[in-house]
């Protein structure tokens, strides 16, 4: 029985990948760490708070091709990130094995900043569907073409009853 029990809290499905490790982030720079996802998928889930410096540190989470790129200073993909300030944090799912980076990014300010970072890997299945949400840009998108094409029924429709009680 204890066996049992034993291998039961053994079989855990989240990792400390960084447990709240203190970073040096001069200003203008960045640094990154691994989140080698080879074998499986997982649920991503970063904190960061600054403890001095800087108020202007975000996270994100990129697919390490878009790292290179950054490096490049050429156009990368983000998959996810925190807005910047002082404290943030990130939960994004992964369906994609692979190598992905998170990365510390202070290039926006023009002071260092020192800042705990914490980052757990959750490797449970999601309980339920997989859903996302729109960007409030696409959202207001959607909203304006569903009144647009809401409006023209709406216009097709009282012009056709017009012209039936011209009659």
């Amino acid at each position: 029985m204890i066996f049992a029990l034993l291998l039961l809290f053994s079989a855990a499905t989240r990792l400390e990948l960084i447990p709240g490790d203190v970073y040096e982030i001069p200003r203008g720079e960045w640094r990154y760490f691994e989140v080698d996802l080879n074998q499986r998928v997982a649920l991503v889930d970063a904190t960061f708070r600054v403890e001095a410096g800087s108020d202007q540190v975000r996270v994100a989470l990129l697919r390490r091709d878009d790292l290179e790129r950054m490096r490049n200073q050429d156009p990368f993909g983000v998959l996810a990130e925190t807005a910047t300030g002082r404290s943030g944090s990130l939960r994004h799912q992964v369906r994609d094995p692979g190598d992905y980076v998170m990365v510390l990014d202070n290039r926006d300010s023009r002071h260092g900043a020192t800042v705990r970072l914490s980052v757990w890997l959750d490797f449970a299945q999601p309980s339920g569907p997989y859903v996302t949400r729109l960007t409030p840009a696409r959202r207001l998108v959607v909203v304006f073409l569903s009144c647009a094409v809401f409006f023209a029924v709406v216009t097709l429709s009282a012009r056709r009853l017009w012209q039936i009680m011209k009659r």
